[in-house]
């Protein structure tokens, strides 16, 4: 892997600040910034797959409900007061 400077200016004050931080857990300021790029990008990829994934399944429902793949208010309502009555017969406070 190639090797790149990456230069930019910060206050002294926060410099000196994240100089004795990296140096308390011994690494250097480069490897803390190095790490936080890592972190960063990972994060990001992570939110675009989840985004992807998030839309996929949208696409996956509206498909379904197109096709007239539909469960009715009154079905819902019936099944979750079932449930709410059974909750309540075992004891269980809300559900």
């Amino acid at each position: 892997m190639s090797q790149a400077t990456f230069t930019f200016r910060v206050d002294g004050e926060l410099k000196d600040s994240f100089t004795a931080v990296a140096k308390s857990l011994d690494r250097s300021g480069a490897q803390l910034l190095r790490d936080y790029m890592r972190d960063i990008i990972r994060r990001q990829k992570e939110a675009e797959e989840h985004g992807a994934w998030f839309r996929d399944q949208v696409r996956i429902g509206l498909d379904s409900a197109n096709a007239g793949n539909l469960v009715s208010n009154e079905d819902v309502e019936a099944k979750f007061a079932a449930r709410r009555a059974e909750a309540r017969r075992k004891g269980v406070k809300s559900l």
